[in-house]
Formats: C-alpha cells, sequence, structure tokens
C-alpha cells in the first residue's frame, strides 16, 4: 500500500490547522486568564499565575508530545504483528517526527530566551 501524496499533504494541513486553532484557543485563554488575576490580584499574584500558566502549557505541550510518540509506537508495533494498516504507521512516525522537530525548536528558543535574559544589567 501507498500513500498518495495528496492525501498526506491534506492530512497534514488539517493536522496542522487543527494545531494552529488549538495553540490560538490555548493562548487566548491564557491571555484572558492572565489579564483577569492582574485585575483582581497584587502583582506578586499575578506573576505567580503567569509562571503557573507557563509552566500549564509548557507541560501539556510537553504531555501532547510523549502521547503522539507512544501512539505511533502502538501503530507501529500494530503494523509488525501483521494487524496495522501502513498509511497509519506512515502518517503516525511523521507526526511524532514533527512533533519532536516542534519541541526541539521551542526548547532551543527558550534555552536562547533565558541566556538573553540572564546577560541583561540590572
Amino acid at each position: 500500500m501507498s500513500i498518495s501524496g495528496t492525501s498526506l499533504a491534506s492530512a497534514q494541513n488539517i493536522d496542522a490547522s487543527t494545531a494552529y486553532s488549538n495553540a490560538q484557543k490555548l493562548t487566548q485563554s491564557t491571555s484572558s486568564n492572565a489579564l483577569g488575576s492582574d485585575q483582581d490580584s497584587t502583582t506578586n499574584g499575578a506573576t505567580n499565575n503567569a509562571v503557573t500558566s507557563f509552566s500549564a502549557v509548557l507541560n501539556n505541550a510537553l504531555q501532547g508530545a510523549v502521547d503522539t510518540g507512544k501512539a505511533a509506537e502502538v501503530q507501529t508495533a500494530k503494523a509488525l504483528s501483521g494487524k496495522g494498516n501502513m498509511s497509519d504507521v506512515a502518517a503516525s512516525v511523521e507526526e511524532a517526527k514533527l512533533t519532536l522537530q516542534t519541541v526541539t525548536t521551542l526548547r532551543d528558543r527558550f534555552v536562547s530566551a533565558y541566556q538573553e535574559v540572564m546577560r541583561m544589567s540590572v
């Protein structure tokens, strides 16, 4: 079995648009939560809430990456046992690859931002 380029590209576009819309919703909900807490609490409480929100977003992203990798492993195991579909395996492995690339890029940007903050003079 082979995957047609058109169906794979359309599946990736759907996944990409879904991921983008989920990220937008997450960003908007985090922003609205942070704004609400700024109005209701002191500056220290707002900072604490922002750190908690950032931590929650980061943890959710990492957990999503782990879940994607596990799904790819399950699909691969099914294919090796003869019960899986090769197109499902290829799609899940490609999704895991893209997720890993995204996580690596985010890690690099976070490290770069941290280093830049550490270089600032107070």
